[in-house]
């Protein structure tokens, strides 16, 4: 649908009707109820959640494969590249009130929630508890009940300072593909975007590594306490999001190699490095709070 003359950019694009939103919900609906059967015991759980997953992406990859077809086609004009930018950067914040609510959480455990159970207030009930960061140090008792296991904590050397140089590597990566992109130089950009797919999926490997020393070097798991909850909570779900960053970022330049975008026009191209450095911003901040403080 448009309001210019046939061939021409229209003023403002407006899609036909289309099934990929209530495929995609149907997707999810399966993922989420299959993932609560499986928890409870159903045997179906575990088919049902992966159906759902398959469903999904292959709605995904169609909706995609749409919405490219249109850009490429010319039908997207500046007042949808507008719209484009403003529905990115609002993506964006809603992510950073995402991981601001888990490093309030983390920064009111610290500075509330511990000291307050190590107060006067709570000496009759827990006695033996001593108001340390993290829960568990020499003569300290980190659960009245006995059922959290004693664990080591995770130290920022060297697993998590190499990922920190991993991703920084990665952010100057990107930011020289883009002015290259800027630039005209199309080989350059891809051969830096394949630099930096490869610097986020080190760093996702890395990561799985480090959790499987912290499982089974250092007993330290979700179940350790406040601290093993939201070590696990935070880096689980940062380490989410560089899943998802990198596969943007490959698919981006998957389409570079296809011919898409110029140096005028490639949000494409834009959106995924502002989710990038976002990814980037977020990781700073957890190595400083999580690993060193």
């Amino acid at each position: 649908m448009s309001t210019s003359t046939p061939g021409a950019t229209p003023y403002y694009f407006v899609p036909q009707p289309s099934r990929h939103p209530a495929m995609a919900a149907f997707g999810l609906l399966c993922v989420i109820f299959g993932a609560a059967q499986w928890i409870n015991g159903s045997g179906l759980g575990e088919y049902l959640m992966f159906f759902g997953f398959l469903w999904l992406f292959g709605v995904l990859f169609q909706w995609f494969r749409q919405a490219i077809g249109e850009s490429e086609s010319g039908v997207y004009g500046h007042k949808v590249d507008i719209s484009f930018r403003w529905s990115m950067s609002w993506f964006i914040f809603s992510e950073v009130m995402f991981f601001g609510a888990f490093f309030t959480a983390l920064w009111w455990m610290r500075s509330h929630s511990v000291p307050h159970l190590g107060s006067l207030d709570n000496a009759v009930l827990w006695p033996d508890f001593k108001a340390v960061w993290p829960t568990v140090a020499p003569g300290t008792t980190a659960s009245p009940a006995d059922i959290i296991e004693p664990f080591q904590v995770m130290t920022p050397f060297w697993l998590p300072t190499i990922n920190t140089a991993l991703l920084l590597s990665s952010g100057v990566t990107v930011t020289i593909a883009h002015h290259a992109l800027r630039e005209g130089h199309r080989g350059r950009t891809i051969a830096f975007m394949w630099m930096t797919v490869l610097l986020g999926a080190t760093f996702v490997g890395v990561q799985g590594y480090e959790y499987f020393h912290a499982y089974h070097e250092l007993n330290l798991k979700l179940s350790s306490g406040a601290y093993g909850s939201t070590f696990f909570m935070l880096t689980g779900f940062h380490g989410f999001h560089v899943i998802v960053g990198m596969l943007m970022l490959l698919f981006i330049t998957l389409r570079l190699m296809k011919g898409h975008f110029t140096p005028e026009r490639h949000f494409g191209f834009e959106g995924a490095a502002w989710y990038w450095h976002f990814v980037d911003v977020v990781w700073l901040g957890l190595y400083t709070l999580v690993y060193w403080l």
